[in-house]
């Protein structure tokens, strides 16, 4: 790390690390992040809780010698370094994922999809960023042969520094979507943004591109390496044909693997998710999986909870969780994937959509006229920015005693059950910081 070693036995040896101090563990190694917060105030605390050494960029004081601390210019950068040396210490093969939807499904995927006979490190969670990537980076041994990675940007930049971390064998990119736009003037920025991962991937690398999405295909129309495309458009090695949603079973489809061809069952409702199952399994033919050892996998494939979960209730209500985040690209893409589902009533309970910049009105105005076009029974919004849904609802039909609005989770959790009805379908999707999980807790409570 470039770094001095204050005090400490130099042999001392670290196998975990970490930079809250809430959340350490005997033994590890703590970072004293400099950002909001200043890390080293909360130095005592993680030796406290056990921690046996920190890095720190200036200097403390740490009564018990034997603890171990490490001076250097800047933490972040620190932990950036040892990250990069352990992945060359253990040199297994990057698969670096992004795009605006689906990151996170599809790292999980690919994890599964080639765990049969890889050992293969993930990210941990949403553990995406400058700091979460060099974090999972640290976690690997002599035992990986691959490292999925997720690789998230909220401006320029940011992408490019992960890859400079660990640069990428295989550069997946799922899609670029109106995601962020707070921060960009323009989808076409975004898309910029993303081309980071292809401009920072190994010379001889593969790039696994969505072969349906235009923007993803311009971006990469300089990439002089090996292209594998993932779609449903017939220019796809990696495709999925004769598509059938078999109502709540999921959806069926011949899946297309270069020369190789078989039927698949996924029990998913969206095409977004299908998109990513393709990415994933895109990535496996980059990395030469044989099909056969990718089709066992297939049938233990399952999202994580709050991306699109479906849950059963009481009196045969079907809840779909989908309350991580949300977007006008996945709110549309969930509303038009559900409104084929049998049920009774359909509820949309929808909150705020954030980081959407100057249109964020125009874009809640057109999510409430989606509502209303698909046909949705009831539309309940939560949050300030969510009650132009009711505005857009209302312009395209839908009557005002079909539209509830509460200012925050808390209030809504409180009075959603009064809105229920035996065979209802009902979807929850907002933005974090909504919190609208806690509509999601309260109906779980309702469980069969």
């Amino acid at each position: 790390m470039g770094g001095k070693i204050l005090q400490g036995s130099p042999s001392l040896l670290f196998h975990k690390f970490n930079i809250d101090s809430r959340l350490t563990e005997p033994g590890e190694l703590f970072f004293a992040l400099v950002s909001d917060r200043n890390g080293h105030d909360f130095v005592p605390a993680a030796v406290k809780k056990g921690a046996s050494g920190a890095v720190i960029s200036h200097k403390i004081t740490i009564p018990d010698k034997d603890i171990a601390l490490i001076q250097v210019k800047d933490t972040l950068e620190a932990l950036h370094k040892l990250a990069g040396q352990v992945l060359s210490e253990h040199p297994v093969k990057v698969i670096g994922i992004t795009g605006s939807i689906g990151k996170t499904t599809t790292k999980e995927f690919t994890w599964r999809l080639l765990s049969r006979n890889l050992n293969v490190l993930k990210s941990e969670g949403n553990f995406n960023n400058q700091l979460g990537l060099p974090l999972s980076l640290l976690k690997l041994t002599d035992k990986h042969e691959v490292a999925v990675l997720e690789m998230a940007m909220s401006a320029p930049g940011e992408i490019k520094t992960l890859t400079k971390i660990a640069p990428p064998d295989i550069a997946v990119i799922t899609n670029i979507k109106p995601v962020h736009l707070q921060f960009f003037n323009s989808i076409e920025e975004i898309a910029l943004a993303k081309k980071e991962i292809l401009d920072g991937a190994k010379n001889d690398g593969i790039a696994v591109l969505n072969g349906d999405d235009p923007l993803v295909k311009k971006i990469a129309e300089d990439w002089k390496g090996k292209k594998i495309l993932f779609g449903l458009s017939a220019e796809c090695e990696v495709r999925a044909q004769n598509i059938q949603k078999v109502g709540w079973e999921g959806m069926s489809f011949e899946l297309r693997y270069g020369n190789s061809e078989e039927k698949i069952s996924l029990p998913f409702f969206y095409e977004s998710h299908l998109y990513n199952f393709l990415a994933a399994s895109a990535a496996a033919k980059a990395l030469s999986v044989p099909f056969e050892d990718i089709l066992p996998q297939i049938i233990t494939l399952k999202l994580l909870s709050n991306r699109g979960t479906s849950v059963c209730l009481a009196k045969n209500i079907r809840l779909i969780d989908d309350s991580y985040n949300s977007n006008p690209a996945a709110l549309e893409a969930a509303l038009k994937a559900l409104t084929p589902l049998p049920s009774k009533r359909k509820i949309a309970v929808l909150g705020d959509m954030l980081e959407l910049g100057e249109k964020e009105v125009e874009y809640h105005i057109q999510a409430g006229k989606q509502v209303a076009e698909s046909r949705w029974d009831i539309l309940v919004t939560v949050g300030i920015l969510s009650q132009h849904m009711a505005e857009g609802a209302l312009s395209s039909g839908m009557r005002a005693d079909q539209i509830f609005s509460f200012k925050t989770s808390k209030e809504a959790a409180e009075e959603i059950l009064t809105l229920l009805q035996e065979g209802d379908l009902i979807l929850v999707k907002s933005s974090r910081k909504i919190e609208i999980e806690k509509i999601v807790e309260r109906l779980k409570m309702e469980r069969q």
